[in-house]
């Protein structure tokens, strides 16, 4: 179990301070790419995708934005994920346990904060120096030891010890109760997509939504086929709308062109 967990805080560290400090956040730390990198690690790789796409289906809508602070979805995943292949679990019950973990985790995180602001003046007095080799490499080596090394002890911690006693815990409890823990995943799905659709909805987009619903229904229709019929559309929008932008452009540059001649001849 201690070995598992050095594996499963070795990859979501490695992730998410390559992805945040490096990259420049190219979401690998979303589950859809952070739980099949767990699932690897710990020898079940299947699990770790299709968990991973279930909890980016439910957390795909909750982003942090200004001084909001939402689930924390990139430990919350690796922690699940750990639950349902180290206990044997099913997804279902991972699944429910994972929005709880990332409430957990991200207040967590916010009791954190104030630490990381009392390092401002540190960084003015840097700056002051005009170094910035120097402010380069003490920037990378606080890095090493900020939110993503304190996030990957307690992950660590968690899968070690906190699994076999979250697994004694959901084991002791009635059958109604997982059987509603069962049902709440799946409702978590539907208010995942909810919050997405609630982002992006307008009137121009609103009619693909009645005809993904038909196409789910009535037509009998999987994922796969529906989302190619997706991007087909996404797609031909897309170059419908730059010949329209094209052609506007043109028009443009010809009337300034006609005006042009026009006061060059008057």
């Amino acid at each position: 179990m201690v070995t598992i967990a050095l594996k499963a805080a070795f990859v979501y560290y490695v992730v998410y301070w390559l992805d945040t400090f490096i990259l420049s956040w190219q979401c690998l730390t979303r589950p859809i790419v952070i739980a099949p990198l767990a699932g690897l690690v710990m020898g079940d790789f299947h699990t770790g995708i299709v968990m991973g796409a279930a909890l980016e289906s439910i957390f795909m809508g909750i982003s942090a934005i200004g001084g909001a602070i939402p689930a924390d979805a990139t430990t919350s995943s690796v922690i699940a994920v750990a639950y349902t292949i180290l206990t044997g679990a099913s997804i279902e019950e991972g699944l429910a346990i994972a929005m709880p973990i990332g409430t957990a985790m991200s207040s967590f995180g916010g009791l954190l904060t104030p630490l990381w602001a009392s390092l401002a003046p540190f960084w003015e007095k840097l700056a002051v120096e005009a170094n910035p080799k120097k402010f380069l490499i003490v920037n990378i080596l606080v890095s090493f030891f900020t939110m993503p090394f304190v996030n990957a002890i307690v992950l660590f911690f968690a899968v070690a010890y906190g699994v076999e006693g979250l697994n004694s815990l959901l084991a002791s409890l009635p059958v109604w109760v997982m059987t509603g823990l069962g049902a709440a995943s799946g409702m978590m799905l539907a208010v995942g997509f909810a919050i997405l659709t609630s982002m992006i909805w307008s009137g121009d987009v609103a009619i693909f939504f009645f005809v993904g619903y038909v196409l789910v229904k009535y037509a009998g229709l999987g994922t796969v086929p529906i989302a190619i019929i997706g991007a087909a559309i996404a797609i031909s929008l897309f170059m419908s709308d730059k010949k329209l932008s094209d052609l506007k452009t043109s028009l443009t540059n010809t009337q300034v062109n006609v005006n042009d001649d026009e006061e060059d001849f008057f």
